[in-house]
């Protein structure tokens, strides 16, 4: 079995060194064993491992979350498709309720500058969004 160092494992895997010590430190990628030397030695396996990370990321997911997804795979017949399943639809009602909380800042700020008449000649000393903003 070929084993990397880390320099070797973060070409391959198109990360830099610091990104894959940082997974090491937050428990999401540990090396197969060390050199003699002391260098870290990773395994094949570990370059797929980085791009599910990368993959889990790009979706949104926690670091605690991939480390969840990660737990579930390497003991898959153990877990049920469902308790995956729970982790993405924990996911996606998450991000539909900062979507209705960023909806509802949007309509109040455009409500706000549809308000103002936005004058270049006018001082601020009458602005509509100041004085909104003062109210209590």
């Amino acid at each position: 079995m070929t084993m990397l160092q880390i320099g070797q494992l973060a070409k391959r895997a198109g990360v830099s060194g610091d990104t894959l010590r940082f997974y090491e430190k937050v428990g999401l990628l540990q090396p197969a064993s060390r050199s003699d030397s002391g260098y870290r030695l990773y395994d094949e396996d570990a370059i797929s491992r980085i791009h599910f990370i990368l993959k889990a990321k790009r979706i949104g997911l926690t670091l605690e979350e991939i480390q969840e997804l990660l737990d579930i795979r390497l003991e898959a017949s153990q877990h049920s498709c469902a308790e995956v399943k729970g982790i993405t639809q924990n996911k996606l009602n998450e991000i539909d309720q900062k979507i209705a909380e960023l909806t509802q800042i949007r309509m109040a700020l455009k409500k706000l500058n549809d308000a103002c008449c936005g004058h270049v000649d006018d001082d601020a000393s009458h602005c509509s969004i100041l004085e909104a903003l003062a109210d209590d």
